[in-house]
């Protein structure tokens, strides 16, 4: 047999293995994919931990009143400015890990500060300063994963996303009791110093792990130094963030009107409130791999359509509903929202801006932010107007514009993944 045909014939053999290996598999045996995983889990449970106890720090230790303190989530909406430059600083660059690291720093600094400070002023500057910075480092990791990937194609790539993605839920998960636990064994104090030194650590598990040389790969988005996006390139990923926010901006209205309703108004015992708090999290994270798999068949842009439909139905129950099985089911269908979205959202946000994703990935990520104003003014404005339950009918109203959106958004030229 002669050489070349050697080559032929025992390629199948070696490529097999590794175009058909689970996600699961490929994400544990490849270093970048590992360490961004452990990563993402720290930081989503330092940050997760610190969001319910906020408010409580700010009015009990440095005096703010209920109002004031409610204010103190409107500094993060300079949260997708900070992702906006650091991304397009990456894609400029190639530096993603690099970047990803001076954020980590970042974020630990504005925690750090936020723990110490003495004066009301401080939380605020602070988190409209530095806390945008902190946290895009999130965003970077999940460009250097795109950079991996595609430098490197399987079939399994966006199931990896999925499982990074599991593991942010899984920070969610776990951060809010332990910040909880914390703070009450000890002071927010030191749960807001436990957050810092979370929002550091993420950068352990990837040690001193450094990208390929910038230009190495045929496969990058972009060249370092080459010109960045304008806005008419970005329009499609404007237009789906902006989809997003409709769908996100239930959640503040959800957490902060839902418990309200039913231990205020239904008297639900304290166990049964928090087992249809805490089933969201869990179908989710359940659903997350299920949704890779579907998309694979109908497409992403359509099952997000359903997706956001969920959502729609879910807000429904919510105000319709006065029995625990209703508000249960209402919670099932929000986890198939996230397990939808958590999973494949960061992917459509890369692939509508393909050539810089370190921008992609940091517009999209930091629209939370303003979701979160948004359903806070919306959930406000509208609990005075027309009380509980029927609050959650803006939030049916803003997901049901989403679901028209994204169907319209799925016929687009290019959009059609």
């Amino acid at each position: 047999m002669a050489p070349s045909e050697q080559v032929e014939a025992t390629e199948p053999a070696v490529a097999e293995p590794v175009l058909h290996a689970s996600a699961l598999r490929l994400t544990l045996a490849s270093p970048l994919y590992r360490g961004a995983t452990v990563s993402v889990f720290l930081s989503a449970l330092g940050f997760s931990a610190a969001a319910p106890q906020i408010a409580s720090f700010l009015v009990n230790d440095l005096g703010a009143s209920l109002s004031a303190a409610g204010l103190f989530y409107l500094a993060s909406l300079t949260a997708p400015v900070a992702g906006y430059l650091i991304g397009r600083r990456s894609d400029r660059t190639g530096r993603r890990l690099g970047l990803f690291r001076l954020c980590a720093v970042l974020g630990f600094v504005g925690w750090l500060g936020i723990a110490y400070s003495t004066h009301l002023w401080m939380p605020y500057v602070i988190s409209a300063v530095i806390g945008g910075f902190g946290g895009a480092a999130t965003s970077q990791l999940f460009a250097a994963i795109h950079d991996e990937q595609v430098a490197h194609p399987s079939p399994s790539n966006d199931g990896v996303v999925a499982v990074v993605r599991m593991a942010l839920t899984g920070g969610w998960v776990v951060g809010p009791v332990a910040g909880s636990f914390l703070a009450a064994h000890t002071s927010p104090h030191t749960m807001l110093l436990a957050t810092a030194i979370c929002t550091l650590a993420q950068i352990v598990p990837l040690g001193t792990l450094r990208p390929p040389p910038a230009g190495a790969s045929a496969h990058r988005t972009a060249e370092p130094g080459a010109r960045g996006p304008g806005i008419r390139d970005m329009l499609p990923l404007l237009a789906f963030t902006a989809l997003y926010v409709l769908v996100y901006a239930g959640e503040p209205i959800k957490y902060a009107y839902l418990p309200i309703y039913m231990n205020g108004q239904l008297d639900f015992p304290a166990g049964l409130s928090g087992a249809i708090i805490g089933i969201q999290p869990l179908v989710e994270i359940i659903l997350m791999p299920l949704a890779v798999l579907v998309a694979r068949r109908i497409g992403m842009m359509r099952l997000m359509v359903i997706g956001a439909g969920f959502g729609v139905a879910a807000n429904i129950c919510f105000a319709a509903s006065g029995k625990a099985a209703g508000l249960f089911a209402g919670q099932i269908l929000m986890g198939g929202v996230w397990g939808v979205f958590a999973a494949l959202g960061i992917i459509v946000a890369q692939r509508l801006l393909p050539t810089a994703v370190a921008t992609a990935s940091a517009v999209f990520l930091s629209s939370t932010s303003l979701a979160s104003a948004l359903g806070g003014a919306a959930g406000g404005l509208g609990a005075d107007a027309v009380g509980l339950p029927l609050v959650f009918l803006i939030p049916a109203a803003l997901g049901l514009l989403a679901v028209i959106g994204l169907a319209v958004m799925s016929r687009w030229p290019g959009a059609e993944f």
